[in-house]
């Protein structure tokens, strides 16, 4: 009986793996993994009024597929000096029951440069005897060193989860705040328990199913499920509260700390750079510009980050001499220019749009991924991302519009500013197309114009464009009509004084393009049908559209109408626009020519969910239009 008993015992968990397998096949047949379980506990206690943090991390999934035994054999852990791994465990269950130990570990660097204050470092391993049925298993304790750091825990990841959780045990005398954040965020669900001096806030969130990745959305912080965490005050022995990281000011104090030592002399090669390009200049703008130009252009931007130098920049002098640096020593570099030049400029942190969290609901480090500098001018405030070689002058950095800046003026006092997007009509691009049949179909000429960010992107593409591969790159970025479209020869201007402008001419054939039947000529104007294939998958789709700025675009065919021709049939034009977006199309003739002009208006850099049956709205009116065509007719 004893033997039976104990046979029972150890064939449990095969049996329970075994009934787990067949149910999550059948709920997941497309899938080749699912995460059985991911759970994060937290233990944060005080000494001598100081927090102390650690934490244990579980992780097990299960291999569906011999597909994905053989794609996804690797295990990784994150880890850095902040966040210091103190000892792990991984291992496989063999769909048999037989523990295997995971072999192969090795650290490396994990540089990102979405963090800007993190020395990361990814400890690699590979799992063995991994076959259908099979379980991994990941288990490790980290020490927090700095309890200003704690990072967000996702719930969300790119295959379908069981069963996340995140636990955080914490004596009375620290105060937590905590925010639920993603498109999934209604199913965490939050648990508060408290016994003698310890609370214990339990999340969970189970049966998660991986949302469908879009290329056009946010950074996965912006829809991902998470919960971002922090501590807001500590009780000190005395009984007193203090703030920890409970508002911006709290942050500021933070950052404060970080700069308070840099940049207390300017070094003499410095000065005399400096000194060469304000002399002569008239205004605070005109010295702020040359100052900025000098920087964009001579300063390499490199980004290398090890410990609390991710915080802190480098001396001036010291980036000036090497002419490389990070974002940090970019504004390190133009903050002493400007100030030795007489000019008001200021340290900034700020977050790109990357991120998704604002100074007021997480007054933490988190909020933060970029630092430049802001120089005030006329008592307006003027954002310099030194890492932008394309940026114009009064004009934000493309990856920072919208966003909060915390901006320092001096050890005590700041501001938080919101970055300006720019308006639609500051980024326009005009694309004209004049258009004339010939024998084997039509040419014409096309001259494309813009402004804004369109001119920036241009010309920041250009950078990376070999001589040899231009006409390549302006020919996939004029194709129309068919993949008959060719280039007879094309010129760019875009130059490195005016960013802010651009053009692109360029001769062209279609051949085969538009029909000649007897004595009429057909032909369709709408040579590039715009947002076609573009509708959005609503109601399915719950994550925002991201757009890189708003637009005005401009797009005019103009058709040469043979000699002996005359126009036997002109569509109709039309306008429809709604609280998301709109467009205008318009015909008409003018002396021998039929024009064909069509405008687009995007107001947006995010489109919301509740607004996705709107854009879709617009595109019902459009596309029928692009079926549209000219006929005409011998006189």
């Amino acid at each position: 009986m004893r033997k039976i008993i104990l046979l029972i015992i150890l064939s449990l968990p095969l049996a329970i793996s075994a009934q787990n397998f067949d149910e999550l096949s059948k709920k997941y047949p497309t899938d080749d993994y699912v995460v059985l379980k991911n759970t994060t506990n937290y233990s944060i206690s005080l000494e001598n009024g100081e927090p102390k943090i650690s934490s244990t991390d579980l992780e097990e999934w299960m291999y569906l597929t011999e597909n994905g035994a053989v794609r996804q054999k690797s295990g990784w852990i994150f880890h850095s000096g902040f966040h210091e791994l103190k000892d792990y465990e991984a291992y496989t269950v063999t769909s048999s029951g037989k523990k295997v130990k995971a072999t192969d570990f090795k650290t490396t660097s994990n540089k990102s440069s979405g963090i800007f204050y993190d020395d990361s470092k990814v400890t690699n391993f590979n799992y063995p005897s991994l076959t259908k049925g099979a379980v991994t298993h990941l288990e490790y304790n980290t020490t927090h060193h700095n309890a200003y750091l704690l990072s967000p825990h996702y719930f969300s990841s790119g295959i379908p989860s069981v069963h996340n959780e995140l636990k955080i045990t914490f004596p009375k005398s620290v105060k937590l705040r905590y925010v639920v954040k993603g498109i999934d965020r209604d199913k965490v669900i939050f648990k508060e328990d408290t016994r003698r001096n310890e609370t214990t806030w339990t999340f969970t969130a189970d049966n998660l199913t991986p949302s469908q990745r879009y290329p056009d959305a946010p950074e996965n912080a912006w829809w991902a499920t998470h919960v971002v965490f922090f501590i807001e005050q500590i009780k000190q022995p005395d009984g007193a509260w203090i703030n920890f990281l409970s508002k911006p000011a709290d942050l500021y104090k933070l950052y404060t700390g970080y700069v308070k030592n840099v940049n207390k002399e300017t070094s003499t090669e410095l000065k005399k750079i400096t000194d060469s390009l304000v002399t002569n200049k008239k205004t605070d703008k005109e010295k702020a510009m040359a100052i900025y130009g000098w920087v964009q252009q001579n300063i390499k931007y490199v980004a290398f980050e090890d410990g609390m130098e991710g915080f802190i920049p480098r001396e001036a002098s010291l980036v000036c001499s090497r002419r490389f640096g990070d974002c940090k020593d970019m504004a390190s570099i133009l903050y002493s220019m400007l100030r030795h030049a007489g000019l008001k400029s200021h340290y900034t942190w700020i977050g790109t749009r990357a991120l998704p969290y604002t100074y007021e609901e997480t007054p933490t480090p988190i909020v933060d991924n970029h630092m430049i500098c802001a120089v005030q001018i006329d008592g307006d405030y003027i954002f310099l991302d030194g890492t932008d070689i394309t940026g114009v002058f009064g004009k934000p950095a493309e990856a920072i519009q919208g966003k909060q800046a915390l901006v320092g003026i001096d050890e005590n006092n700041f501001k938080i500013i919101a970055v300006p997007v720019l308006k639609s009509d500051e980024n326009q691009l005009v694309d004209s197309t004049v258009i004339r049949f010939t024998a084997t179909g039509i040419s014409g000429h096309i001259s494309m114009r813009m402004k804004g960010y369109y001119a920036t992107n241009l010309y920041g593409n250009l950078n990376y464009v070999q001589e040899k591969d231009k006409e390549k790159f302006v020919r996939d970025r004029l194709n129309r009509g068919s993949n008959k479209f060719v280039i007879s020869g094309f010129a760019i201007n875009s130059k490195q004084a005016t960013p802010n402008e651009s053009a692109i001419d360029a001769d062209f054939e279609i051949p085969g393009y538009g029909k000649s039947i007897g004595d009429e000529k057909y032909i369709n104007l709408n040579l590039v049908k715009h947002y076609e294939h573009e509708e959005i998958d609503y109601p399915k789709r719950k994550m925002p559209i991201e757009f890189n700025f708003t637009s005005q675009r401009r797009h005019i065919m103009i058709l040469e109408i043979p000699e002996g021709y005359k126009v036997d049939y002109l569509p109709e034009s039309k306008t429809y626009k709604n609280e998301a977006w709109g467009f205008k199309m318009t015909y008409e003739q003018k002396d021998n020519r039929v024009i064909l002009t069509k405008e687009f208006y995007n107001q947006h850099i995010m489109l919301q969910p509740d607004q996705f049956k709107d854009w879709n709205t617009v595109l019902e009116q459009l596309f029928p239009l692009y079926k549209e065509s000219v006929s005409l007719v011998k006189k």
